[in-house]
């Protein structure tokens, strides 16, 4: 029986968009996407998820790619101009579920040890759970394994008394390979409809 929820936060509880930002900054857009596609990259900034300082990652690239060194020092001492606003209707899901007192609720996340208290500061239903893992602090992060148990150890959660809900497969898959059941978000439509039929909600 399901008795604990885990989620992850960008993208299914929190509207996190780098775009936000280097709309502001780049007048054209294939610009824009080919900066993010081959400079600050997703795979770049994982790596200050998984613990690397926000100096140390802005230096690393700013080496490899001196002619944009302004850009790439937007990306985080700007940083919070990427957040947009709390994703509604999964916060609506998230408020039922802690109102029915049934579940103990986590929070398992890829983030910046150096920017989460930025999120924290601005969005109140960071508050609701039980206990939050931030990767930045842990120094590792999904889909390793050791960062889901780091979780069930700490909040004694059994895997298979718990949901994961992610919106990245890969993670999806590495917490089934633990024995988590697990819902990979694409709307808080098809998550309260996924729900309803795990009797969850």
């Amino acid at each position: 029986m399901i008795n604990t929820i885990i989620f992850d936060l960008g993208a299914v509880l929190i509207d996190w968009n780098p775009d936000y930002l280097y709309r502001t900054i780049f007048a054209n857009e294939k610009e824009m996407k080919n900066f993010l596609a081959n400079v600050a990259t997703s795979d770049w900034n994982e790596e200050q998820d998984a613990g690397r300082s926000l100096q140390e990652g802005t230096d690393i690239l700013i080496k490899q790619f001196p002619e944009h060194e302004d850009n790439i020092r937007a990306f985080y001492s700007r940083w919070d101009e990427m957040l947009g606003d709390p994703l509604h209707g999964t916060v609506e899901i998230f408020k039922q579920l802690k109102q029915s007192k049934r579940y103990k609720i986590y929070a398992l996340t890829n983030w910046s040890a150096e920017t989460f208290p930025v999120a924290q500061a601005r969005y109140d239903f960071l508050n609701w759970f039980d206990g939050i893992v931030v990767s930045g602090a842990e120094k590792m992060r999904k889909p390793t394994p050791a960062f889901y148990q780091i979780l069930l150890d700490r909040h004694n959660v059994k895997p298979e008394e718990a949901l994961f809900i992610d919106d990245n497969y890969r993670n999806i898959l590495a917490a089934e390979k633990m024995g988590i059941k697990s819902i990979h978000f694409t709307s808080a439509e098809e998550l309260s409809k996924q729900l309803k039929q795990l009797n969850v909600l």
